[in-house]
């Protein structure tokens, strides 16, 4: 990679931390800040740059959260800011629906270009992926004229109403909000280090989700399955091949809208541009948002023109989606993505986690703390479990909160996540040097020696 760093791209932690300016920070926050609203890490950021953030008090982090797969080309390209200063001095907003402007056009051209297959293809903007899901489902029913919703186990689609109910974990994200919007269903997963039968192929996993739909809501009574083809929240779960395949077929055969929320997966974070490009799928609808714009509010739903045009005239849409600002950040983006062959670069980083503690799981054996080691591109995760228990699958979530707390305090930010608390997502900005992920990858192993 070809990358100039603004900031200089190493961690430093200073004895005092969280330092005062942070600390005073938190106090105002506590009086003014609604107390629902949580953050992951007790410092205040300053500047941020590659794979580099600076706090209010002068420690440096090194992220490998990239802001829940947000800052994929960095908290501060050069081309997004460009592209952003550029836009702020013409007009920061005119709503599309009432003054459109081009920008909007062409990144609906460019992610009709993208996302799966060669069909006829369009997009509707919004602002987050929350609000995409739930515009995905509102095409899906009208166009098919059916109201049953079908999501799966470990799921995560968002914090509305109506995702919520899709989304499968009750705390923190659904616990005493209900009720829920109606005719939505769960599925079981695909989850390969979980499976009661370890030789269940993905096909056959499957099958036993279509079973379960055939069965307690009738395949023509569908109007969408929705899967993210990498699970998030619920712990960065990759189904067994032939899954996502399988499911997809079955949506075509019965006249059902197969939705790939790529919210989290998509923008080369796995390697592909999406998520189920590993495995030719094709999906009908696909859900973006997070990385899509180099840390600016932008999301979208793009899939077949037949199903997105038969919504009625004003049935989609909202003030700010696709804001002109927004737009400039995601072409500037995309443009970032393509020249720097980041795509390329998540393979990279893939290969070099995947060995890096693939050997530390070896070394720890097989009653060690690390459960599994998966997933895709720079969307990796390891799977903590109680080691020497005598049953190798018994989630250990307070191992994995020390192991997260040991890396913060010696300047490095990871996240955790899973439906058992127990799994530590690695999302690091794919722009990273080698340097700077080679030291937070010691860090962490250092972390997980220190628990194990």
């Amino acid at each position: 990679m070809d990358i100039q760093y603004r900031l200089e791209q190493k961690r430093k932690v200073l004895a005092d931390f969280p330092g005062p300016r942070s600390l005073e920070l938190a106090a105002r926050r506590a009086q003014a800040v609604a107390a629902g609203v949580a953050s992951s890490v007790p410092v205040y950021v300053a500047d941020a740059d590659g794979g580099i953030i600076h706090d209010v008090d002068g420690n440096s982090f090194i992220d490998l959260g990239s802001g829940i797969a947000v800052t994929t080309v960095g908290a501060s390209d050069a081309a997004v800011v460009g592209a952003v200063k550029e836009q702020v001095e013409h007009f920061t907003h005119t709503c599309f629906m009432v003054s459109p402007y081009e920008g909007y056009v062409a990144v609906a051209e460019k992610l009709n270009q993208l996302t799966p297959g060669e069909h006829a293809k369009r997009t509707v903007l919004f602002n987050s992926g929350a609000e995409a899901v739930e515009n995905a489902i509102k095409i899906a029913r009208i166009a098919t004229g059916r109201t049953a919703v079908v999501a799966f186990d470990h799921a995560y689609h968002g914090r509305t109403n109506l995702t919520m109910g899709l989304t499968a974990k009750a705390m923190p994200y659904k616990h005493g909000f209900g009720p829920f919007a109606g005719e939505v269903y769960r599925a079981p997963m695909s989850y390969p280090f979980r499976e009661e039968n370890p030789q269940i192929t993905g096909k056959e996993a499957a099958e036993r989700a279509i079973l379960m739909m055939s069965k307690q809501i009738g395949a023509d009574q569908i109007a969408a399955i929705i899967i993210e083809p990498i699970q998030g929240e619920g712990g960065f779960i990759v189904p067994a091949d032939g899954f996502l395949p399988r499911l997809a077929e079955f949506a075509k055969e019965n006249g059902i809208v197969f939705i790939a929320d790529e919210v989290q997966s998509g923008f080369a974070r796995t390697g592909e541009w999406f998520a189920v490009q590993h495995e030719g799928v094709v999906p009908d609808l696909v859900t973006t948002a997070k990385g899509i714009a180099g840390g600016m509010p932008l999301s979208a739903v793009t899939g077949r023109a037949e199903l997105l045009d038969a919504v009625h005239g004003g049935g989609l849409g909202g003030t700010y989606g696709g804001n002109p600002v927004a737009c400039a950040a995601a072409l500037a983006a995309i443009d970032t993505m393509e020249t720097q062959d980041l795509r390329g670069r998540a393979r990279e980083i893939e290969a070099t986690v995947k060995e890096r503690l693939g050997k530390l799981q070896a070394e720890l054996g097989e009653a060690g703390i690390i459960g599994d080691i998966r997933g895709r591109g720079a969307m990796l995760a390891l799977e903590f479990v109680k080691a020497g228990s005598g049953d190798a699958k018994v989630p250990d979530a307070a191992a994995t909160k020390k192991i997260a707390e040991y890396c913060l305090k010696e300047g490095v930010i990871i996240l955790t996540c899973g439906t058992y608390g127990n799994v530590i997502r690695l999302l690091p900005p794919l722009v990273i040097s080698d340097e700077l992920l080679a030291d937070g990858l010691d860090v962490l192993e250092a972390a997980i020696r220190s628990v194990a």
